[in-house]
């Protein structure tokens, strides 16, 4: 499903006046616990995740981007203009990552998109030269089967020229079950897809 009606103004270029790390937290207990919206990332190890949030705010290191995919093992959240978090959530289906791991952190995940009373909106990444992989799969049918409010973005939109990306676009789109055209594409090099993302974040925090 995707983001509900909400009346807004024109989002471009949006002004971000901070931006910074909030708290980590494995449980419930670690939440914020003011009342802000909150924003969650989800997508595989090395999806670009932490590029894309540090690109939405205008700040190179805020997230920091590991070399050893599957590295972050708690949920991060950052707070922006002091009135909303972007909530980074741990990579998955990462190999090396052991089973246990793997699966305390879907535990994790899943207790908080399914509890936290402030999540408005949670942001799925896919690489748009991939097909959606198993795990992208799984994921996907649990954020539709619980109905939570969901946008889809394909990340490292410039690895592909403009012209070739209409079969990979229609490959995520078949592979999720969602429509093409609600897929938007990301590039964290050149900004591309940043003035249409921000739009959909808006209307999740408004």
């Amino acid at each position: 499903m995707l983001v509900g009606h909400v009346r807004l103004r024109h989002v471009r270029n949006v002004k971000i006046i901070s931006a910074e790390f909030a708290k980590a937290a494995v449980d419930e207990r670690g939440w914020p616990r003011d009342g802000f919206p909150q924003v969650a990332f989800a997508g595989r190890s090395n999806v670009g995740k932490s590029s894309l949030i540090n690109s939405l705010v205008n700040r190179k290191g805020l997230v920091r981007t590991s070399s050893t995919p599957g590295k972050t093992r708690e949920i991060n959240f950052f707070l922006v203009n002091g009135s909303f978090y972007f909530v980074d959530l741990p990579g998955f289906g990462f190999a090396r990552v052991p089973g246990k791991v793997q699966e305390s952190w879907g535990e994790m995940i899943e207790n908080y998109l399914l509890n936290s009373p402030r999540l408005g909106l949670i942001i799925f990444l896919l690489d748009i030269r991939h097909r959606p992989g198993r795990n992208d799969m799984v994921m996907n049918r649990w954020l539709m089967g619980n109905s939570l409010p969901t946008a889809f973005v394909a990340t490292k939109a410039d690895k592909i020229a403009k012209g070739s990306r209409k079969g990979y676009i229609n490959a995520i789109s078949g592979g999720l079950g969602v429509p093409a055209e609600s897929i938007i594409q990301f590039s964290s090099v050149t900004g591309e897809g940043k003035d249409r993302l921000w739009e959909t974040i808006k209307k999740s925090v408004a």
